[in-house]
Protein backbone atom coordinates (compact mmCIF):
# COMPACT_ATOMS: atom_id res chain seq x y z
CA UNK A 1 0.00 0.00 0.00
CA UNK A 2 1.41 3.20 -0.80
CA UNK A 3 1.63 5.93 1.74
CA UNK A 4 -0.41 9.38 1.44
CA UNK A 5 3.39 10.66 0.22
CA UNK A 6 4.02 8.60 -2.39
CA UNK A 7 0.56 8.92 -3.09
CA UNK A 8 0.36 12.34 -4.06
CA UNK A 9 4.07 11.53 -5.55
CA UNK A 10 2.25 9.32 -7.86
CA UNK A 11 -0.47 11.82 -8.64
CA UNK A 12 2.64 14.95 -9.22
CA UNK A 13 4.14 12.84 -11.42
CA UNK A 14 0.84 11.86 -14.06
CA UNK A 15 -0.57 15.09 -13.59
CA UNK A 16 3.47 16.46 -15.05
CA UNK A 17 3.21 13.63 -17.73
CA UNK A 18 0.23 14.79 -19.26
CA UNK A 19 1.54 18.60 -19.48
CA UNK A 20 4.01 17.12 -21.44
CA UNK A 21 1.98 15.15 -23.75
CA UNK A 22 -0.37 17.95 -23.93
CA UNK A 23 2.57 20.81 -24.50
CA UNK A 24 3.87 18.43 -27.12
CA UNK A 25 0.91 17.97 -28.91
CA UNK A 26 0.39 22.16 -29.04
CA UNK A 27 3.98 21.87 -30.53
CA UNK A 28 3.14 19.90 -33.07
CA UNK A 29 0.33 21.74 -34.24
CA UNK A 30 1.69 24.74 -34.47
CA UNK A 31 4.57 23.17 -35.83
CA UNK A 32 2.25 22.33 -38.92
CA UNK A 33 0.09 25.57 -39.24
CA UNK A 34 4.02 27.10 -39.53
CA UNK A 35 4.89 24.18 -42.05
CA UNK A 36 1.30 24.70 -43.96
CA UNK A 37 2.15 28.45 -44.19
CA UNK A 38 5.21 28.03 -45.46
CA UNK A 39 3.99 25.33 -48.34
CA UNK A 40 1.18 27.49 -49.05
CA UNK A 41 3.74 30.41 -49.83
CA UNK A 42 6.17 28.71 -51.47
CA UNK A 43 3.67 27.12 -54.34
CA UNK A 44 1.63 30.45 -54.50
CA UNK A 45 3.98 33.16 -54.32
CA UNK A 46 2.05 34.79 -51.84
CA UNK A 47 1.74 35.54 -48.24
CA UNK A 48 -0.87 33.89 -45.60
CA UNK A 49 -0.95 36.23 -43.23
CA UNK A 50 -1.55 39.17 -45.98
CA UNK A 51 -4.49 36.83 -47.81
CA UNK A 52 -6.24 36.44 -44.45
CA UNK A 53 -6.51 40.14 -44.68
CA UNK A 54 -7.71 40.97 -48.20
CA UNK A 55 -10.11 37.59 -47.96
CA UNK A 56 -11.68 40.37 -45.16
CA UNK A 57 -10.93 43.15 -47.23
CA UNK A 58 -12.79 42.45 -50.66
CA UNK A 59 -15.70 40.76 -48.40
CA UNK A 60 -15.32 37.35 -49.59
CA UNK A 61 -17.47 35.98 -46.42
CA UNK A 62 -19.82 37.75 -47.55
CA UNK A 63 -20.80 34.90 -49.74
CA UNK A 64 -17.93 31.80 -48.13
CA UNK A 65 -18.13 30.90 -45.22
CA UNK A 66 -14.37 29.67 -43.04
CA UNK A 67 -14.41 28.81 -40.21
CA UNK A 68 -12.01 31.27 -37.37
CA UNK A 69 -12.39 34.36 -39.97
CA UNK A 70 -14.60 37.43 -38.93
CA UNK A 71 -17.54 38.03 -40.71
CA UNK A 72 -16.74 34.47 -43.23
CA UNK A 73 -20.45 33.55 -42.85
CA UNK A 74 -21.63 33.96 -46.54
CA UNK A 75 -24.07 30.93 -47.72
CA UNK A 76 -24.08 32.07 -51.44
CA UNK A 77 -20.42 30.26 -52.38
CA UNK A 78 -18.99 26.70 -51.09
CA UNK A 79 -17.31 26.84 -47.66
CA UNK A 80 -13.31 27.22 -48.24
CA UNK A 81 -12.00 25.13 -45.07
CA UNK A 82 -11.11 22.43 -47.71
CA UNK A 83 -10.45 24.30 -50.90
CA UNK A 84 -7.06 23.43 -50.77
CA UNK A 85 -8.33 19.30 -51.21
CA UNK A 86 -10.45 19.88 -53.53
CA UNK A 87 -9.99 18.85 -57.37
CA UNK A 88 -11.33 21.67 -58.82
CA UNK A 89 -12.20 25.13 -58.27
CA UNK A 90 -14.36 27.73 -60.44
CA UNK A 91 -16.27 24.07 -61.68
CA UNK A 92 -13.92 24.32 -64.55
CA UNK A 93 -10.14 24.55 -63.28
CA UNK A 94 -7.80 21.85 -61.80
CA UNK A 95 -6.56 22.77 -58.41
CA UNK A 96 -3.92 24.45 -58.96
CA UNK A 97 -2.17 27.94 -57.56
CA UNK A 98 -1.79 29.73 -61.00
CA UNK A 99 -5.73 28.27 -61.54
CA UNK A 100 -6.49 29.66 -58.35
CA UNK A 101 -5.40 32.92 -58.58
CA UNK A 102 -6.77 33.17 -62.27
CA UNK A 103 -10.99 32.37 -60.59
CA UNK A 104 -9.98 35.03 -57.43
CA UNK A 105 -9.00 37.24 -60.63
CA UNK A 106 -11.34 36.42 -63.37
CA UNK A 107 -14.37 34.55 -61.80
CA UNK A 108 -16.44 35.90 -64.88
CA UNK A 109 -13.37 34.55 -67.65
CA UNK A 110 -13.54 31.41 -66.33
CA UNK A 111 -17.49 30.71 -66.11
CA UNK A 112 -19.10 33.47 -67.66
CA UNK A 113 -22.36 33.95 -65.72
CA UNK A 114 -21.05 32.71 -62.27
CA UNK A 115 -22.37 33.97 -58.90
CA UNK A 116 -18.37 34.89 -58.09
CA UNK A 117 -18.39 38.55 -58.66
CA UNK A 118 -15.32 40.04 -60.73
CA UNK A 119 -14.35 42.26 -57.67
CA UNK A 120 -11.02 44.04 -59.38
CA UNK A 121 -8.51 41.78 -57.47
CA UNK A 122 -5.12 42.78 -58.08
CA UNK A 123 -2.87 40.05 -59.02
CA UNK A 124 -1.15 40.35 -55.75
CA UNK A 125 -3.86 39.95 -53.67
CA UNK A 126 -5.05 36.98 -55.44
CA UNK A 127 -1.62 35.31 -54.69
CA UNK A 128 -1.95 35.93 -51.03
CA UNK A 129 -5.78 34.88 -50.44
CA UNK A 130 -4.58 31.99 -52.69
CA UNK A 131 -2.06 30.99 -49.99
CA UNK A 132 -3.69 32.11 -47.54
CA UNK A 133 -6.47 29.07 -48.35
CA UNK A 134 -4.10 26.90 -49.02
CA UNK A 135 -2.61 27.27 -45.60
CA UNK A 136 -5.70 26.21 -44.08
CA UNK A 137 -5.46 23.37 -41.65
CA UNK A 138 -7.45 20.52 -43.00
Amino acid sequence: MLSARNRVALAAAGAASLVIVAGGAIYEKIDYRQRMRAHAAAITGGDPERGEAQFIRYGCGGCHALEHVPRAIGGVGPALDTVALQAVVGGRLNNTPDNMRLWIRDPQVVSPGSAMPDLGVTDRDARDISAFLYARPN
